[in-house]
């Protein structure tokens, strides 16, 4: 494909996919592509529907009816890793940001990581042959933990403090060292001895009619909150102030946001939780393929991604439900405190990359692995390690050869794919002006 024709195409996917978001709020979205102009892997981050544009419809041996429709993460890149503390009170280390997440091919999360590691590669100057070595090890990981769970050796596995090492036992003792206090202090001011939200550039103050609103859809999303993990406590979830929100990340421009403070488990003010509720995307995904029974099983967008992330993600937040607004679906989930992501500036050897490769191959397998007939879902109501591992039977390195080749000669696309993007937003080519 000519450089003309692939920078329509990158013109005509994104402006499919953002046209709303861009008329909505012009000025968040040319933040967000400014952002996605930094680098190749900042552009490649922001812009999952090109790579499901590219992969839908290609030659993919390795998928059958079962391992072809199982939940998937949707946007698996080296940065959407890190810690949280799960609803048994334990410090996790796992995928996070489950914004993209619907049903797919097992091997569309493989081959994003894959691309997103070659890119990280490149970054930092490895040859080649090192960055294959990376996507191979991590693929073997990810098959060692299917295997694992196919034999019921550990079929609660999680990374935590006890059985990591190296980045990313580091991100999970700095998120020990995290303190509620510290949270509540930085975004919140005492009026009159109760925690009202700080007033700064990152919020915006509602006007009455819209507070109403957002107060009914507080009001709505307390009864998504499975029973099992309700709080009976007599003032938890007694609101406290809600402020408009801005300053996400390059996938959440344009995305209407509020911050609600609630009572916690008493009235001191140590225990007051601040809580996201944020408007849910279209995934990228599901613009590319048959979503007729899927799309029908959910109330909207905020629906379909609290179901997701609680298939993917076991033990998730307690405070993880969803609501709605203006008929919009809207995800609402804790800001906690506790949340660390994986640095990787400081990852530069390639022993030292391949050794936190390992972890994240595993924890691939276990978002795979627990959305299934074991899950609370019925989406997948089969053993999705018994269909991985049946697609696969005696090809698993050819396989590995398979995702290695893509990661590497997409990662280049990207490359490529960068520099036409940023030529016609340069150029005020694509939705929004420089400018």
């Amino acid at each position: 494909m000519s450089d003309q024709k692939r920078s329509q195409l990158i013109i005509s996917v994104l402006d499919d996919a953002f046209a709303p978001l861009m008329k909505a709020d012009p000025v968040a979205f040319r933040a967000k592509y400014r952002k996605m102009a930094a680098d190749p892997h900042a552009f490649y981050r922001g812009s999952a529907c090109l790579f499901y544009a590219d992969v839908v419809d290609a030659d993919d041996p390795y998928v059958d009816e079962h391992s072809g429709r199982i939940w998937v993460h949707g946007d698996l890149h080296v940065e959407n890793f890190g810690t949280y503390l799960n609803s048994n009170g334990r410090l996790v280390f796992d995928i996070n940001d489950f914004d993209e997440a619907y049903l797919g091919r097992y091997t569309w999360d493989l081959q994003r990581f894959a691309a997103s590691l070659a890119l990280t590669g490149w970054q930092k100057a490895l040859p080649e042959e090192d960055v294959r070595r990376l996507i191979g090890r991590y693929v073997r990981s990810y098959l060692s933990q299917v295997d694992a769970y196919r034999h019921r050796e550990d079929d609660d596995f999680a990374l935590h403090l006890d059985n990591t090492g190296g980045p990313i036992k580091g991100a999970l003792v700095d998120a020990r060292k995290r303190r509620r206090a510290d949270l509540l202090d930085g975004t919140t001011v005492l009026e009159d001895g109760t925690r009202m939200f700080r007033h700064d550039s990152s919020v915006r103050e509602l006007s009455k009619t819209e507070r109403k609103k957002v107060v009914r859809a507080f009001e709505r999303y307390l009864d998504t909150i499975p029973e099992d993990k309700r709080f009976d406590r007599e003032l938890f979830y007694d609101l406290r102030d809600v402020v408009g929100k801005t300053g996400f990340g390059i996938g959440s421009a344009g995305l209407p946001a509020y911050n609600l403070l609630v009572e916690g488990f008493s009235q001191a003010l140590d225990n007051d939780v601040v809580l996201s509720m944020k408007q849910a995307n279209v995934p990228a995904v599901s613009r590319f393929v048959d979503t007729g029974d899927v799309d029908d099983y959910f109330e909207n967008e905020g629906h379909r991604t609290v179901v997701s992330q609680r298939a993917l993600q076991v033990h998730t937040d307690p405070l993880l439900g969803h609501t709605s607004l203006d008929g919009v679906g809207f995800v609402v989930a804790e800001v906690s405190p506790y949340e660390v992501d994986l640095d990787w500036s400081g990852i530069t050897e390639p022993d030292d990359i391949a050794a936190v490769v390992d972890l994240l191959g595993r924890a691939t397998a276990k978002i795979h692995c627990a959305s299934d007939e074991d899950s609370e879902q019925d989406l997948v109501d089969f053993q999705v390690e018994d269909a991985i591992a049946e697609s696969l039977e005696g090809r698993r390195r050819e396989f590995t050869g398979w995702v290695t080749d893509f990661g590497v000669e997409y990662a280049v696309r990207v490359q490529q794919d960068h520099g036409l993007f940023v030529e016609a937003f340069r150029e005020g080519r694509i939705g929004v002006s420089a400018t």
